[in-house]
């Protein structure tokens, strides 16, 4: 069977934290670089798929997912309830450091406990935003065109105008597949390691 994308299914947590540990360090394995790297999806994958499953889909090899996109149509209010529901069940197993950030797991325990840092002024214009992985093995065959076509159509049908990403400037494959899509730079002041791209959700691919 090839793989075919579909909608999200509660049956695919397990998969999708899989999926973004194996997928988080410049599109490659996270897991040497943590020394928890449960801290990934508690970031990046499960809260979007807690809040707005509608806005999630994923790419199934016929017997798991192997791929997925997720987001918000609305990134002022998740933050808001990233804040309120989604922190308290999980601050206490990822405490924030003591003091300056040591590692990459006090990194992210960092962002877990800041979530208003999404809130970017120069991002204003574009409410929605969203992240998408897929396993190495399946890249590059015209599957995250699909996912991230599935995800634009539904987020178009939620009155979402335009939609914004973050990624690290130095995952220049990943910087490839987007401009291929259609997304430009946006400029943020202070960005650091990060690159902000956005399009609109209702252009075609």
């Amino acid at each position: 069977m090839s793989p075919y994308v579909r909608p999200y299914r509660a049956a695919d947590h397990e998969a999708l934290a899989d999926i973004c540990v194996r997928t988080a360090h410049l599109g490659g394995d996270a897991r040497p670089h943590y020394r928890d790297p449960s801290v990934l999806p508690v970031l990046f994958a499960h809260p979007y798929a807690a809040f707005e499953p509608e806005l999630c889909f994923v790419l199934d090899d016929g017997g798991r997912a192997v791929g997925y996109v997720l987001g918000t149509a609305d990134t002022d209010r998740f933050v808001g309830r990233f804040r309120a529901e989604w922190l308290p069940r999980h601050a206490d197993r990822y405490p924030l450091p003591g003091g300056p950030a040591a590692d990459s797991d006090d990194v992210m325990a960092g962002l877990l406990h800041d979530p208003e840092r999404m809130r970017v002024p120069a991002l204003k214009d574009y409410p929605a935003h969203l992240h998408i992985d897929l396993l190495p093995s399946f890249q590059r065959q015209g599957h995250g065109r699909r996912l991230m076509s599935a995800h634009l159509h539904a987020l178009a049908a939620r009155g979402a105008p335009r939609v914004h990403l973050g990624m690290v400037t130095a995952n220049t494959p990943a910087r490839a597949f987007y401009d291929c899509l259609g997304f430009h730079e946006i400029p943020v002041p202070d960005a650091g390691e990060l690159t902000y791209l956005g399009r609109g959700t209702g252009e075609g691919l």
